[in-house]
Formats: C-alpha cells, sequence, structure tokens
C-alpha cells in the first residue's frame, strides 16, 4: 500500500522502456538590415541579402507502448520549433544507445500528443498505459525521462493533484499534478503508478 524500501527492481524493468527523442530542423531566417546597420560600426560583416538557411534541434523523452515499435511523446517535442522550421528528421535513441530513424504515424496538437513508429530489429520493450479512476492525491509516482540530455534519469513524488486545471479553455484543460521533479527534456516522458503503469 504505501511505497517500497526501494524502486530498483520496477525502474530496472521500466527503463529500456523509455527513450530519448530527437529532431533535427531546418531554419529559414531573414535577413535583418538594423543588425547590419549596427553591426557595420564595430566592424562586422555584412549579411548576405537573401534568407539564411540554418539547423536547429529538440530534444524530449518517450516511451514504447506496443512491441512493434509503437511510441508515444509530445507533439511538441516533434513540431517545428518556429514557423520558419520544418523537422527533417526524428531520431529515436534506445536506453541501449541504438539509434533509429522515426516515423511520425500521428499528431493531436490540441492534446500534445503524438505517436511515433520505428522499426526495430526485434521486439522493443513496452508499457502499459493505467488509470487515475483510483489515483488519489498523496499516491507515490514515478517519473523516468532525458531532462537537460540526462539519460534515463528517475525521480519520485506524489500526485498533489488530480484534476488540475490551468484556465487555457482547453477540452483537455485537466492535469495531474506531481512534486516530482520535472525538467526540459523530461516531455513526453511517461510517469508511473507503483505498478507500474502509465498514468500521464
Amino acid at each position: 500500500a504505501g511505497a517500497p524500501v526501494s524502486l530498483a527492481d520496477m525502474v530496472e524493468k521500466l527503463q529500456p522502456a523509455v527513450v530519448n527523442i530527437s529532431t533535427r530542423q531546418r531554419v529559414v531566417t531573414q535577413p535583418n538590415p538594423l543588425n547590419d546597420l549596427f553591426g557595420s560600426f564595430f566592424g562586422a560583416p555584412r549579411s548576405s541579402d537573401g534568407p539564411q538557411i540554418q539547423e536547429g534541434t529538440s530534444l524530449g523523452t518517450g516511451f514504447f507502448v506496443s512491441s512493434d515499435g509503437y511510441i508515444v511523446t509530445n507533439n511538441h517535442v516533434v513540431a517545428a520549433g518556429t514557423r520558419n522550421a520544418t523537422v527533417e528528421s526524428i531520431t529515436v535513441t534506445l536506453s541501449d544507445h541504438t539509434e533509429y530513424a522515426a516515423e511520425l504515424v500521428g499528431r493531436d496538437e490540441t492534446a500534445d500528443l503524438a505517436v511515433l513508429k520505428i522499426k526495430p530489429r526485434g521486439k522493443t520493450p513496452f508499457v502499459r498505459f493505467g488509470t487515475t479512476k483510483n489515483a488519489r492525491v498523496g499516491d507515490w509516482v514515478i517519473v523516468i525521462g532525458q531532462p537537460l540530455g540526462l539519460e534515463g534519469t528517475v525521480t519520485t513524488g506524489i500526485i498533489s493533484n488530480i484534476a488540475r486545471t490551468t484556465g487555457s479553455g482547453s477540452p483537455y484543460d485537466r492535469f495531474i499534478q506531481t512534486d516530482a521533479s520535472i525538467n526540459q527534456g523530461n516531455s513526453g516522458g511517461p510517469m508511473f503508478d507503483l505498478q507500474g503503469n502509465v498514468l500521464g
């Protein structure tokens, strides 16, 4: 009923199903005449007259939901960062550092969810969705992700609120609030109950 002395056995089973997701993006930027004007005072070279092409990246977390390579993550992890950007490739890195090119199967921008698919060389470990039907404020949760570029980070906490609203007006504006540490890069990663089911 309470938290076990150690979560190590559970984490050892769950961690291989959690993956790193990165994108390579192509960003087109327009030259800024003001930069050229002020830059000339300091001896900076002028930019070219045409648009500039730059590369961008994004980083996040996802998790396998089937043995044949389907992955759930947040849509913003695999979406273009700006209106001038296009996502050129999505790479999924497993816990053993194996990398796969991923295909975007579907997305829901309102719910901020995306589904990816890789073609694995064998069966992939996966986790199952649970339900918050019986979840209560104060229940223990485990978060596994890739925050700040640190692979396989595990944090724990409790459910602080079961139906937190932000006032955004979204039909999905009912969030599970937790005090488990969640940082940039955790996006798309799973939060588990003590039975190893994904709560959010």
